[in-house]
């Protein structure tokens, strides 16, 4: 599964790939990987047009009671997503797209050895995971301000989002001859 992706695509490229309205605040990056900020592309929720944000990778449902369940939940397989309480809600009411020009996978060598691969298309164009996103709210660290009617004694972080999948494996190359 999918632990680390590139972006390299200039603002004004994703702009027309994705149908947005203007070019969005993206600087290009050739190792993303969990916990860091990603690009994603959902509905905006009363208009007919798309929306981009930056989102935290590693999806922490609402009810989690820390930021650390989101480094459990970068990754879902989209056979079961369906069936896990973390991914539940979010599958029905929070999908996204996570713009990207090519993944990472990694092969072991030997005893402690592991080979990246590259996979992209052909083309070089971007494409996009299939991501899920929830709110999570944390208490601990914003306890002095404020809480929002939804969960009290909780304040909005930063929405966090996670890929979904399918099993994968880098095929065996043998020479021809």
């Amino acid at each position: 599964m999918c632990g680390r992706y590139r972006l390299t695509a200039k603002e004004r490229y994703l702009r027309d790939h994705f149908g947005l309205d203007e070019d969005p605040p993206w600087q290009p990056r050739w190792n993303i990987a969990p916990t860091q900020p990603v690009a994603t592309i959902r509905q905006h929720p009363s208009e007919a047009r798309s929306m981009f944000a930056i989102m935290r990778w590693g999806l922490i449902p609402y009810w989690a009671q820390n930021q650390s369940f989101g480094l459990k939940t970068i990754n879902a397989m989209s056979e079961t997503a369906a069936e896990k309480p973390a991914f539940r809600d979010a599958l029905r009411r929070h999908r996204c797209l996570i713009p990207a020009d090519g993944f990472y996978e990694w092969k072991k060598t030997g005893h402690k050895g592991k080979q990246a691969y590259n996979f992209g298309l052909e083309s070089g164009a971007v494409f996009a995971f299939a991501g899920l996103w929830d709110r999570w709210r944390d208490d601990k660290h914003n306890a002095s301000k404020p809480a929002p009617s939804l969960r009290p004694g909780r304040i909005l972080s930063s929405p966090a989002c996670m890929i979904v999948c399918r099993r994968f494996s880098i095929p065996t190359i043998t020479s021809a001859g």
